[in-house]
């Protein structure tokens, strides 16, 4: 029995921290984003209107979790889903192995408060 727990604990540790990196509107809106199609730093920012450094560390966190890559294009970097994360992925839907996030087709993703019109 406490064989089980402690496997159970160490399960939910990557899943935490998948959910904690998750945990923020903007970070969710990127990988909503990129999961349509790949594209650069402009039109991120051009679509998510974020300040380019705020953009810069909402990237930089989800490249090291590896949820998502960049690849150079002369003078764009081009972001696009991860291999991993995409082969699990359904449509609208990305598996991280321990918990599955899906995105609701009904409505663009709102920050917190935002009510739909």
């Amino acid at each position: 029995m406490a064989m089980r727990a402690l496997q159970s604990r160490t399960l939910a540790r990557p899943c935490a921290e998948v959910v904690k990196l998750l945990a923020d509107a903007t970070r969710l809106r990127i990988l909503e984003l990129l999961l349509e199609r790949p594209l650069n730093v402009q039109t991120l920012n051009k679509t998510l209107g974020v300040e380019p450094t705020l953009l810069s560390h909402h990237l930089r966190a989800l490249r090291e979790a590896a949820m998502i890559e960049g690849e150079r294009h002369g003078r764009f970097v081009v972001y696009r889903v991860t291999s991993t994360v995409r082969s699990r992925a359904r449509a609208g839907e990305l598996d991280f192995g321990c918990c599955r996030l899906t995105f609701d087709r009904k409505g663009p993703l709102r920050p917190p408060g935002q009510r739909a019109r």
